[in-house]
């Protein structure tokens, strides 16, 4: 028996739904109705045609009793927003529909779109069995005859959706124009969960029964049964059934190679999960965002899935286009180069910055053809940046070629290398090394600026190191003087209370309460801050005649001065000529001291001062000696430390204003050097600074190129010696200000010095070079710092230890002045006898030569931080 099956190849019109038509040939028993199908049935002599969706189930399973049909349904079965599920109808609902369309309209055409494919695929459905002519077979009567009832034997057709359900991706888009995402979010929710409740029930089912595969269209294959996930729900039909439907065909096609090849891993929920997150998540932005969207999303995102795709297999395919030709290209240097006898080459042939190239060397062609291991070593621009030392590789090329990838930084303009064996025996071609020149990048002079300004900031940054640490060692050493100081000042505090203590001890051996017929003080028992009322009897003394009497009083052997100062009253005590005061006892008095007076301090002329021993009277209730002289010493050592503190700080302000006076005078002395040829010539800015442009002003009235019709600046730095040399001659152009003209400059980072001169013409003639002295103005700022020079004065005098005159001033302050612009400054004298050797630090003996016939010995030492060098001839 053969039969032949032409489909028509037409995209169904819902783009969700796959549908996959297959014809198979299977005997089915009158009688019987296939549900798992969902498609239509029909029988000629024996022969069945089925059109179907693309269900696989394994072959090899043992007979059983068939199991009834299982279909879960989700709780509600029209979810809002979603079409109805079109579900498969039994026989009996079958024929009361068959009979009221048949009522209705009797000249409908019962057939159905299936999928989208519209009438076409049954009328085009052409069975050939038994030799016999082509018969036409239409999914319903469409000729006007009617389907086999199943008293008949024959199979019912199941009626498919005359219109295809939309798709998640339109109804967001109708949701997003009408405003109702809320809706369509609340469907899918809906949807989602059902879908995780069917995927489980699906996993349950195959885990119970034993698993088997699962096909591409969800259909699960279990070792008896068999799993239809079609539209969120669950068909279940068991293998013998299914085996009786898919007979194996004559061609030797076998349903079981389709079973088998579907048989791979399960998919997992996760990308069902991850599919259903992406459409929520599209919903959520159309929600917040309130955007209407005209065209579907999820066909928009379908194209950019298609385009992404494309683009990543036009990159591979594009990719391995390269690959090939790379490989052809280099196999053609590798034989070009072998022939000629080249022992390397490099690919690309054009090297550019930032860049990979790949070097090869032919081992048999070097030195180093019988050594196992190869290296290459170099570095960029003359061996002046980046070193690199790489181990190369056996290629795949024909012959002895070694190879290895080195990337060019951005900044090279040459590759400089050798290769070696990583110990001795090195690859240099002939001592000459080998380079590489790099197309496209920076010049010899561009890199010379990058390095001068990488060195810049190498500056700065060590610098600033170095600014911290001299910080941090100038606080260490604020730390440790200021500990060295506390001890000192607490050793001077304990030797001065030492020193108060002995004598206070003497001055109480000698006071006394009172003195009969002379002074005493009432109450008898007292103590600091208490008042008291001292009493004088004036005839007892020189005071006998004085109009008024003062008390001038302190205490502690006068350790504060005056602290009691008062004057006293007459007293009515008959028994002489007393007189009293009330005072207040200091507190922290051991012994209270005073003499009489007939004034005030600094008025009084005659004074009662017991004999010039003064009065001393002992504080009977004073606080314990010991504990007084320990506050003693803590107030000694505050003392202390507050006027070492001022000191301090009047010597650093003192420094702080030297610095500044000595900068603003360097800076004031400088601005009048400069502006000193001013008439002549001048820069702006007056500071040239390293890296910037300045502005060149020049008066040609007042030098000899006076009234010349060009004037030719020529230029150059760092006292002529600069590294780019002598600067192109640049004509000068008018100024604004009257007859100077001007001219500008860059200035490089290594400059510390500008050099110029005027010429009449770009090619000489008469110059103007300031009477062969030229023009130099300072640079500030550079990376190169001018080389200091060796200055030595030799001199018969020098401040403070050998002066007559103003010239040992002047050899002093000058040196001192030269040495600060960082010169090297050295002074030789002779050794006097009359020297003041107090005033030279580190004076010792340094050497001795002959000359004249005699010896002369060397001393040295540092008169004012300046090296000295003393002379003493041994012939006197």
């Amino acid at each position: 028996m053969r039969m032949e099956v032409h489909l028509p190849a037409q995209r169904p019109l819902n783009c969700r739904t796959h549908f996959k038509i297959k014809p198979f040939l299977g005997l089915v028993p009158h009688g019987t109705t296939s549900t798992f199908s969902r498609s239509s049935h029909w029988q000629n002599d024996g022969v069945v045609a089925q059109v179907s969706y693309r269900i696989t189930a394994s072959a090899d399973f043992s007979r059983r009793r068939r199991r009834k049909i299982s279909t879960p349904r989700s709780e509600d079965p029209k979810p809002r927003g979603f079409m109805p599920r079109m579900q498969v109808p039994t026989g009996m609902q079958k024929r009361d529909k068959k009979n009221n369309e048949e009522k209705e309209s009797p000249d409908a055409s019962p057939s159905k779109d299936f999928g989208g494919s519209n009438r076409k695929i049954a009328a085009e459905l052409k069975i050939t069995a038994n030799d016999e002519e082509f018969v036409n077979i239409n999914q319903g009567k469409e000729a006007g005859e009617e389907s086999e009832d199943e008293s008949n034997g024959g199979l019912k057709e199941v009626p498919l959706p005359t219109e295809p359900e939309p798709s998640l991706d339109d109804k967001i888009s109708q949701s997003a124009e009408s405003g109702e995402i809320d809706t369509v979010y609340e469907d899918v929710m809906e949807s989602t969960e059902s879908e995780r409740i069917t995927e489980k029930v699906v996993e349950e089912k195959a885990t119970a029964s034993g698993y088997s595969g699962v096909e591409e269209d969800g259909t699960v294959i279990e070792q008896n049964e068999i799993h239809i996930i079609k539209d969120n729900k669950v068909q279940t039909i068991e293998k013998e059934e299914y085996k009786e439907a898919t007979t194996i065909s004559d061609s030797g096609r076998k349903a079981t190679d389709k079973i088998d090849s579907g048989t791979k891993e399960m998919r997992t929920v996760k990308n069902n999960d991850e599919k259903r997150v992406e459409r929520i998540k599209i919903i959520n932005d159309i929600s917040e965002n309130h955007v209407p969207k005209s065209e579907s999303m999820g066909e928009g995102l379908i194209l950019l899935k298609e385009e992404k795709k494309d683009e990543d297999f036009s990159l591979k395919l594009k990719l391995k286009e390269d690959a090939n030709m790379r490989k052809e290209v280099l196999a053609r240097h590798a034989e070009e180069n072998f022939r000629k006898g080249n022992k390397l080459f490099y690919y690309p042939d054009v090297v550019k910055p930032d860049q990979d190239i790949e070097v090869f060397l032919n081992r048999s062609f070097s030195t180093l053809k019988n050594e196992p291991d190869v290296l290459i070593m170099g570095a960029f621009n003359d061996w002046k940046w980046k070193s690199f030392t790489i181990k190369l590789s056996k290629s795949h090329l024909n012959g002895d070629w070694w190879s290895c990838h080195v990337h060019v930084p951005k900044e090279a303009y040459k590759m400089d290398f050798v290769f070696f064996n990583g110990q001795d025996v090195y690859e240099n071609n002939e001592n000459k090394d080998f380079c590489i020149n790099v197309e496209g990048g920076m010049d010899v002079f561009d890199f010379e600026n990058f390095l001068l300004e990488d060195k810049r900031r190498e500056q700065k940054e060590l610098a600033r190191q170095k600014a911290e640490m001299e910080r941090r060692q100038e606080e260490q050493r604020r730390i440790e003087a200021e500990k060295a100081n506390q001890e000192a000042d607490r050793v001077q505090a304990k030797e001065e209370v030492a020193k108060r203590r002995r004598m206070l001890e003497e001055l109480v051996k000698k006071a006394k309460k009172s003195v009969d017929n002379v002074w005493y003080i009432e109450p008898r028992e007292f103590k600091g801050e208490d008042e008291v009322k001292l009493c004088y009897n004036r005839i007892s003394g020189p005071l006998a005649h004085a109009k008024d009497v003062w008390i001038h009083g302190g205490h502690n052997n006068w350790k504060d001065g005056l602290s009691i100062i008062s004057k006293l009253i007459r007293s009515e005590r008959k028994d002489g000529d007393w007189w009293f005061a009330s005072v207040v006892v200091p507190d922290g008095a051991l012994v209270l001291d005073w003499v009489f007076a007939d004034g005030p301090p600094q008025q009084a002329i005659i004074y009662d001062n017991n004999h010039l021993q003064d009065f001393h009277a002992i504080v009977p209730k004073s606080i314990p000696t010991e504990l007084y002289w320990v506050e003693e010493e803590q107030k000694i050592y505050r003392k202390l430390q507050v006027e070492r503190r001022l000191r301090e700080e009047a010597a650093r302000a003192k420094a702080e204003k030297t610095a500044r006076m000595k900068r603003e005078t360097k800076e004031r002395t400088l601005r009048t050097f400069l502006l000193s040829q001013k008439h002549i010539v001048y820069t702006d800015p007056l500071d040239v600074q390293a890296g910037k442009t300045v502005i060149v002003f020049y008066n040609p009235a007042n030098t000899v190129l006076n009234g010349k019709p060009e004037i030719w600046l020529r230029c150059s730095f760092n006292r002529w010696t600069h590294r780019m040399g002598l600067l192109p001659p640049q004509k000068m152009l008018p100024a604004e200000n009257g007859s100077h003209l001007k001219a500008t400059v860059k200035v490089p980072l290594d400059a510390y010095m500008m050099d110029f001169v005027f010429s009449e013409k770009e090619d000489g003639g008469i110059f103007d070079n300031k009477n062969g002295m030229d023009y130099h103005v300072p640079v500030f700022g550079g990376v190169v710092k001018e080389p200091p020079m060796h200055i030595v004065h030799i001199s018969v005098e020098m401040a403070p230890i050998a002066k007559v005159g103003g010239l040992g001033d002047v050899v002093t302050s000058l040196s001192r002045a030269v040495q600060d612009m960082n010169h090297h400054v050295d002074i030789i004298l002779p050794k006097y006898d009359c020297l003041k050797l107090n005033n030279v630090e580190d004076f010792q003996f340094h050497k001795s030569y002959s000359w004249g016939g005699t010896e002369i010995k060397v001393w040295l030492g540092k008169v004012e931080g300046l090296h000295v060098y003393f002379l003493e001839p041994q012939n006197g």
